[in-house]
Formats: structure tokens, sequence, C-alpha cells
């Protein structure tokens, strides 16, 4: 593919103008991948901008490539498969971040990581198990289907409808390896000696049953036997639901893998919280559900992090926000939404965790209700041990502020501040 038919963007970077054809402009618009615009004084000219969502997508006519979009996120590859790492599996991903070895694409060094940790899953051979199997028989095996030998074969002998558990390796964990190894093979982007591996894989998959196009992955569940394939069956989670950048506008087809960073840093933010309060007791929930702003409970709200008391009790509420700050600060519509969370929880206090940003920390108190709004901002440049203590001091400051408004008899005239010491300083 030569150059003109690529384009290369920088997540949240400035706009890029690119001369393009209508039908290519016309269906990135419709995708909603990237902000696509057509330029109303030159005709065939595009103005392109990327917000959060990172990756490689092709734009096909009957298969064959006509433009290659490339979306470079602004972290590091390394760190970025850290806090997708982290996100899927806190304790098994936190001593190491997945190798991605010389790959500096977010492409090739996820089809990279991924082969490798089939390799390390399968290398010693394919996991089996049990899977419950009914079919039509000449031999009786496990129990015999009454029901469905009376509907099926009006009272004749043979053949016999039976269920039984056949051990197997065409199991649910290899299921899903094949379907993601599958679905990587199809995208672009994917080193040559990478695609070779991953056809080797596949060929040791081969009698494992592959998934239909559009069907739902099977569930699977960590168990001791299935250990060694743990690590590989959460990244084959993370490629199918993020290999499901397809959509189609005439003759044209968009194909590829996207990450959304809005939710890698939700979900990286609200487990690395939880993980952090697990000495303090209580539960977290993550995307609360049951929470009301009304009486009436018909207008729903839900927090992406909430930690409740032993007793059920709200105790904190959090919120994460990938986005670039405005020149003078957050965006204030953030602050009326944690206000909401809040004042439906009964907190006098809510946490707005933001990457990077403006500022390392603002403190707002609401006039009249008392209620204390908190702005902080998490470097993911920096190393996974020192992002892992930052979260925790983080914590430590918003649990010792709790100590103040649970003892309170006048919650609205609490005037939370967290306590000095040796609490993160960026959190006072």
């Amino acid at each position: 593919m030569s150059d003109d038919t690529v384009v290369e963007l920088v997540e949240h970077a400035r706009p890029v103008r690119r001369a393009l054809p209508d039908a290519v402009g016309r269906t990135l618009a419709a995708s909603r991948i990237v902000e696509a615009t057509p330029d109303p004084y030159v005709p065939g000219w595009w103005t392109l901008k990327a917000n959060s969502k990172v990756g490689a997508v092709r734009l096909e006519v009957d298969g064959e490539a006509v433009y290659t979009l490339r979306i470079t996120p602004k972290v590091a590859i390394g760190r970025l498969f850290f806090l997708l790492g982290y996100s899927l599996d806190p304790r098994g991903w936190r001593d190491s971040e997945v190798d991605v070895a010389e790959h500096r694409e977010l492409l090739p060094a996820l089809a990279y990581a991924f082969e490798r940790q089939v390799e390390q899953a399968v290398g010693r051979g394919l996991l089996q198990g049990y899977r419950p199997t009914e079919e039509s028989s000449l031999v009786v095996r496990g129990r015999i289907r009454e029901a469905e030998q009376i509907r099926r074969r009006f009272g004749a002998a043979l053949p016999v409808e039976i269920a039984y558990d056949e051990f197997t390796t065409d199991i649910a964990e290899n299921r899903l390896l094949r379907a993601a190894v599958e679905r990587l093979l199809r995208i672009p982007d994917v080193p040559r000696d990478v695609r070779s591996r991953l056809l080797h894989q596949r060929a040791r998959l081969a009698d494992v049953t592959p998934l239909v196009r559009g069907q739902e992955p099977p569930r699977w569940q960590a168990t001791r036997l299935n250990s060694r394939y743990r690590h590989a069956l959460h990244l084959a989670r993370a490629i199918l639901e993020g290999a499901s950048a397809e959509h189609r506008t005439g003759e044209l087809r968009i194909n590829g893998f996207l990450f959304d960073m809005n939710k890698l840093f939700e979900d990286f933010v609200c487990v690395a919280l939880r993980e952090a309060l697990l000495p303090y007791g209580g539960h977290s929930s993550l995307q609360a559900k049951g929470i009301h702003f009304d009486e009436d409970a018909a207008i729903r709200m839900k927090p992406d992090f909430v930690w409740y008391g032993d007793g059920g009790q709200p105790l904190l509420v959090a919120d994460a926000k990938y986005k670039a700050g405005k020149p003078d600060g957050y965006p204030n519509a953030d602050l009326y939404q944690m206000l909401a969370y809040c004042s439906a929880l009964g907190l006098g206090a809510g946490h707005l965790v933001y990457a990077q940003g403006n500022a390392p920390h603002n403190r707002h108190q609401v006039r009249q209700a008392g209620t204390v709004l908190h702005q902080h901002a998490l470097d993911l440049n920096q190393e996974p041990a020192r992002l892992l203590a930052e979260v925790s001091m983080l914590v430590q400051a918003m649990v010792h502020e709790k100590v103040p408004t649970e003892i309170s008899l006048d919650r609205h005239s609490a005037r939370c501040e967290c306590p000095r010491g040796d609490l993160n300083p960026h959190a006072r």
C-alpha cells in the first residue's frame, strides 16, 4: 500500500487535512471513528481529527484495501498494555508488563503479545474439559433424552437421542483463543513473522469449533486447571471486544481494530481503586447500579465507582475522565455530574480522576450544600509501580477524608480537609 493511501493520526492531536475521495470521507464520518468534516471551500479535501479511539482500520472495496487509517495513542505502547493487563487481571499482571518487544505501534504489539501468550498457554498441549453434548447415535452412552426420542423417532428404537459429557479440546477456552487468532489474521498491520506464528497457532486449534460472525463469545470461568490460559484468555477478550470496528457505506467496508481509551482508562482507574481499598474492608461497585437521582427512582445514575461500608452504606464515589482539560481548567460539566452523584448517595465529597490534566489537584466546596468536589490527575507516563503507588496514596487521602464526614452530625456543615502527614501531597 502506498504512502498516499495511509492516513496517520494521533489521539486527541490537532486536526489533519487530507485529500480523500468523497466516499472514503463520508464513510469515516458515518463510522464516527474520527471526526471527518469536508472542506467547504476546497472540494475533495477533508479535515480529520482523532478522539479517544486508537488502533488501525482498513477501508475496503470487494476485499481490496483502499485506505488504511492508523491512530496512535499518546501514551507509550508498553504503558497502554500495562493499563489493559491490570484492568483485566490486577493480581496476575501486577508484577510485569505485557512483553511487546520492539513493536512501537498498537496493532503489531497487540498481535505479538497475544501470540506469545497463546504459545505459553497451548505450548504444552491444548486444555481439555467436559462439554455437554446432545446427538443422535446408534450406540447408547450417557442418558437417553426420552422426550426427544418420542418426538423425533415416533417409537423407533434406533437411532437413539442421547446426552452425555464429552472430554474434548472443543471447550470455551480454546474456542476463545481460536476466535481471537482468526480475528487478528483479518486485520491490517500484523507483521509477517507474527502472522506466520498466528497461522501456526490456528493450526493447533484446528479441531476447535470456530465462532460464527455475530455469535456471542463463550463464557469461561477461572479455575486451577486453566490457570496457564488465563493471560491469553484476557487478551482474547480484549481483542474480540475491540475488533468490532466494522461499518459499511455503499461499496466501502471498514474493517479493523480499535481501543477506546476512555473505557481503558475508566477500567484501570476503577480496578486500581478497588484493589487499593481492599485493606479498608467494605466492598466496591464498578459501574454502580440501583442509584437514582429523584425520590420516584425515575432518573437512573451510574457512577464509575462507589465504595460501600460493611453495612452497605455508600462511603466514597469516584468517576474517571479520560479527556483533555480546557486552558482554564477541567470541564465544569464534570463537577455538575459529580455533585449529582454526591447528592443522590448522601455523600459530602466526590472525586473526579483525570488522565494527566492542567493541575495536579483542584478542590471545590459547593455553596450552600457544603459538598466538596475533588479533581485529581494521574500521570500515565510513570512506571507501573509508581502509578499504582500514586493510586494508593490517592485512596489514603479519599479514605481519611471520610472520617470527619461520617462522624459529623450535620453532613452539610462538614468541611472535609484531607489530613496532613504521609498522604499524597497532590491530594491535599
